[in-house]
């Protein structure tokens, strides 16, 4: 009697997952017609995707074609000019800039990818449990770890009298310690000097 139940069970799920497999597909596939094209069957599947698509296209080509067509041909010295909000541009575009606005692009870069993963972890904070606690620990530890070297390297450091103040420190530092070996050396000198006269 079990085993007869089960069958019938085992067969009424057989059942119900072929009608939902039935009533996914679009109705021309339904009848198993197999002269349609896998590319074609799946753009009628996903229709709305196929929709988005050739949106896209035509929306570009529409953007291109109307920018062709109303833009303007002529050309001349002052049409070559680049046009800085009615401002005649004076010099050359070609500028140096300080290095601080790379640095501050790359922490930018840096931080925001550590806000955009923290991100992720928070929303999925109660599937990733302890396990993911201790990961987000160790990638803000490391990063912190990075910044604390920067810190203390000077990356940080935007004004030229701190700089300078640090050079003249690490500077100073040294100019101890090669006196500290000078005057070593000269000790060291000394005592073998009193070794051998005694």
């Amino acid at each position: 009697m079990r085993a007869r139940l089960a069958y019938h069970s085992r067969r009424a799920e057989m059942r119900q997952c072929r009608l939902l497999r039935r009533l996914d597909l679009p109705p021309f596939l339904r009848s198993g017609d197999s002269s349609v094209s896998s590319t074609v069957a799946t753009l009628a599947y996903d229709w709305s995707f196929a929709v988005y698509l050739l949106a896209v296209i035509g929306l570009s080509a529409l953007m291109l074609g109307v920018s062709y067509v109303l833009g303007g041909r002529d050309w001349g010295r002052a049409k070559n000019e680049p046009f800085e909000s009615g401002v005649v541009s004076v010099g050359s575009a070609r500028l140096r800039l300080s290095a601080k606005f790379y640095l501050v692009a790359m922490f930018f870069v840096i931080f925001d990818v550590e806000a955009l993963f923290l991100y992720a972890w928070a929303v999925s904070v109660r599937e990733s449990g302890w396990a993911g606690l201790i990961e987000v620990t160790i990638f803000i530890v490391v990063l912190l770890v990075g910044l604390v070297y920067l810190w203390r390297l000077g990356a940080l450091d935007w004004a030229p009298e701190a700089r300078r103040r640090r050079a003249a420190r690490a500077h100073e530092v040294q100019e101890r310690q090669r006196h500290d070996q000078q005057v070593q050396a000269q000790q060291q000198r000394q005592d073998l000097q009193h070794q051998h006269n005694h």
